[in-house]
Protein backbone atom coordinates (compact mmCIF):
# COMPACT_ATOMS: atom_id res chain seq x y z
CA UNK A 1 0.00 0.00 0.00
CA UNK A 2 1.13 3.11 -1.09
CA UNK A 3 0.75 6.83 0.40
CA UNK A 4 -0.66 8.94 -2.62
CA UNK A 5 -1.28 12.63 -3.42
CA UNK A 6 -2.86 13.77 -6.60
CA UNK A 7 -2.73 17.50 -8.07
CA UNK A 8 -5.31 18.77 -10.99
CA UNK A 9 -5.39 21.46 -13.68
CA UNK A 10 -7.75 23.73 -11.19
CA UNK A 11 -9.71 24.33 -14.81
CA UNK A 12 -11.05 21.06 -15.52
CA UNK A 13 -12.14 19.80 -11.62
CA UNK A 14 -15.43 20.73 -10.37
CA UNK A 15 -16.22 23.28 -7.70
CA UNK A 16 -18.18 20.92 -5.51
CA UNK A 17 -16.45 17.89 -3.45
CA UNK A 18 -19.00 15.38 -4.62
CA UNK A 19 -19.14 16.57 -8.20
CA UNK A 20 -14.83 16.47 -8.04
CA UNK A 21 -14.85 13.15 -6.72
CA UNK A 22 -16.97 11.40 -9.63
CA UNK A 23 -14.53 13.56 -11.85
CA UNK A 24 -11.65 12.14 -9.67
CA UNK A 25 -13.15 8.05 -10.22
CA UNK A 26 -13.34 8.86 -14.17
CA UNK A 27 -9.82 10.17 -14.34
CA UNK A 28 -8.53 7.12 -12.40
CA UNK A 29 -10.06 4.45 -14.79
CA UNK A 30 -7.10 5.06 -16.81
CA UNK A 31 -8.82 5.49 -20.09
CA UNK A 32 -7.09 8.17 -21.61
CA UNK A 33 -5.60 7.01 -25.14
CA UNK A 34 -1.63 7.19 -23.92
CA UNK A 35 0.72 5.51 -21.48
CA UNK A 36 0.50 8.04 -18.44
CA UNK A 37 4.32 8.26 -18.33
CA UNK A 38 4.88 10.96 -20.52
CA UNK A 39 4.55 14.20 -19.11
CA UNK A 40 4.08 16.06 -22.28
CA UNK A 41 0.37 14.94 -22.71
CA UNK A 42 -0.12 17.74 -19.43
CA UNK A 43 -1.31 21.19 -19.22
CA UNK A 44 1.91 23.36 -18.67
CA UNK A 45 1.14 24.41 -15.15
CA UNK A 46 1.38 20.23 -14.21
CA UNK A 47 4.63 20.29 -16.72
CA UNK A 48 6.08 22.26 -14.07
CA UNK A 49 5.29 20.92 -11.07
CA UNK A 50 6.49 17.57 -12.08
CA UNK A 51 9.80 19.12 -13.61
CA UNK A 52 10.53 20.40 -9.86
CA UNK A 53 8.78 17.40 -7.90
CA UNK A 54 10.89 15.14 -9.98
CA UNK A 55 14.25 16.28 -8.26
CA UNK A 56 13.52 15.56 -4.71
CA UNK A 57 11.24 12.46 -6.06
CA UNK A 58 12.04 10.97 -9.12
CA UNK A 59 9.71 8.86 -11.23
CA UNK A 60 10.09 4.85 -10.85
CA UNK A 61 9.43 5.02 -14.76
CA UNK A 62 9.51 7.16 -17.55
CA UNK A 63 12.11 9.35 -19.15
CA UNK A 64 12.81 10.92 -16.00
CA UNK A 65 13.78 7.60 -14.37
CA UNK A 66 16.93 7.34 -12.94
CA UNK A 67 19.51 5.14 -14.08
CA UNK A 68 19.53 1.28 -11.78
CA UNK A 69 23.12 2.04 -11.38
CA UNK A 70 22.32 5.63 -9.68
CA UNK A 71 20.07 4.08 -7.06
CA UNK A 72 21.28 4.41 -3.56
CA UNK A 73 19.13 3.93 -0.51
CA UNK A 74 18.06 7.25 0.28
CA UNK A 75 16.85 7.47 -3.78
CA UNK A 76 15.53 4.53 -3.83
CA UNK A 77 13.10 5.48 -0.36
CA UNK A 78 11.97 8.70 -2.43
CA UNK A 79 10.94 7.28 -6.32
CA UNK A 80 7.74 7.58 -6.86
CA UNK A 81 4.95 6.37 -9.27
CA UNK A 82 3.25 8.84 -11.25
CA UNK A 83 0.26 8.62 -13.40
CA UNK A 84 0.38 11.15 -15.46
CA UNK A 85 -2.89 12.34 -17.38
CA UNK A 86 -4.04 15.16 -19.43
CA UNK A 87 -5.24 17.18 -16.58
CA UNK A 88 -4.02 15.60 -13.54
CA UNK A 89 -0.74 13.86 -11.73
CA UNK A 90 -1.54 11.16 -9.70
CA UNK A 91 1.67 10.08 -7.20
CA UNK A 92 2.53 7.03 -5.07
CA UNK A 93 4.79 7.45 -2.62
CA UNK A 94 6.18 5.03 0.34
CA UNK A 95 4.98 6.08 3.54
CA UNK A 96 7.89 6.75 5.03
CA UNK A 97 8.28 9.74 3.05
CA UNK A 98 4.65 10.46 3.66
CA UNK A 99 5.16 13.71 5.57
CA UNK A 100 7.77 15.46 3.27
CA UNK A 101 5.57 14.08 0.12
CA UNK A 102 2.45 16.22 1.41
CA UNK A 103 4.97 19.60 2.32
CA UNK A 104 6.58 19.35 -1.19
CA UNK A 105 3.62 18.05 -3.37
CA UNK A 106 0.82 20.90 -1.70
CA UNK A 107 3.95 23.71 -1.79
CA UNK A 108 4.78 22.88 -5.07
CA UNK A 109 1.09 22.72 -6.29
CA UNK A 110 0.29 26.03 -4.98
CA UNK A 111 3.41 28.11 -6.42
CA UNK A 112 2.52 26.00 -9.97
CA UNK A 113 -0.99 26.87 -9.81
CA UNK A 114 -2.54 23.70 -9.87
CA UNK A 115 -4.59 21.95 -6.72
CA UNK A 116 -4.25 19.15 -4.62
CA UNK A 117 -5.80 16.30 -3.02
CA UNK A 118 -4.90 14.12 -0.51
CA UNK A 119 -6.16 11.42 -1.83
CA UNK A 120 -4.81 8.81 1.76
CA UNK A 121 -6.62 10.88 4.42
CA UNK A 122 -10.16 9.58 4.75
CA UNK A 123 -11.43 12.95 4.37
CA UNK A 124 -8.80 14.13 1.71
CA UNK A 125 -8.40 18.12 1.44
CA UNK A 126 -9.18 19.40 -2.30
CA UNK A 127 -7.35 22.73 -2.27
CA UNK A 128 -7.13 24.99 -5.40
CA UNK A 129 -3.85 27.24 -5.48
CA UNK A 130 -4.99 29.91 -3.84
CA UNK A 131 -6.16 27.64 -0.47
CA UNK A 132 -9.86 27.65 -1.24
CA UNK A 133 -10.98 24.10 0.05
CA UNK A 134 -13.54 22.89 -1.93
CA UNK A 135 -16.14 21.32 -0.10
Amino acid sequence: MSYDLLVFEKTQAPATKKEFMEWYEKQTKWEEEHDYQSIAVSSSALQNWFMEMKDKFPPMNGEFAPNDDDIDEYLESHMADYSIGHDMIYASFSWSVAEEAYEMVRILAQKHGVGFFDVSADEGDIILPDGTVIE
